[in-house]
């Protein structure tokens, strides 16, 4: 049996104001392939942005690997370390983004994840560069209005 790939990634949220507009981003990388993805939504929430990055990540992984997956949110970090097993026992009842959290334990199932918090904002590259690309995805999302025209009736 062949051993497991070992993939590193980085994930970033951001919004503003929150809740507004916001980005995610994710990085993985391994010895030989390095992507970035990120994007976005016009009306979320920063802890949604923190998921969906990591949700986003790990559907790009198509085999079972080994994984050191970084996150600077504690949301995130704490969620999927001490939480998510007891909302999942309790169905999610009263528990912020609960598809998200569906999703990302199913998405954890093949995987062996090292979990690591890393401090935002203190000159990490791959952290910083995850925090960019979430604010490119954040910026990147256009504020749409609607007009409404109206016209005398003859």
């Amino acid at each position: 049996m062949s051993e497991r790939p070992e993939i590193i990634i980085y994930t970033d949220g951001s919004c503003s104001p929150n809740p507004g507009r916001g980005g995610w981003a994710a990085i993985l990388f391994n010895e030989t392939h390095k992507r970035e993805v990120c994007g976005g939504e016009l009306h979320t929430t920063n802890n949604r942005m923190e998921l969906i990055a990591v949700v986003e990540a790990l559907k790009r992984i198509k085999q079972p690997s080994k994984i050191v997956l970084h996150s600077d949110s504690k949301y995130v970090i704490e969620g999927v370390s001490s939480w998510l097993e007891g909302w999942k026992a309790k169905g999610f009842k009263k528990v912020k983004n609960p598809e998200l959290w569906m999703q990302l334990d199913e998405l954890i199932q093949p995987h062996s994840i090292n979990w690591v918090w890393v401090k935002g904002h203190e000159g990490v590259s791959m952290n910083e560069r995850a925090d960019a690309l979430a604010n490119e995805g954040r910026l990147r999302q256009k504020v749409t209005s609607t007009l409404l025209l109206l016209t005398k009736a003859d």
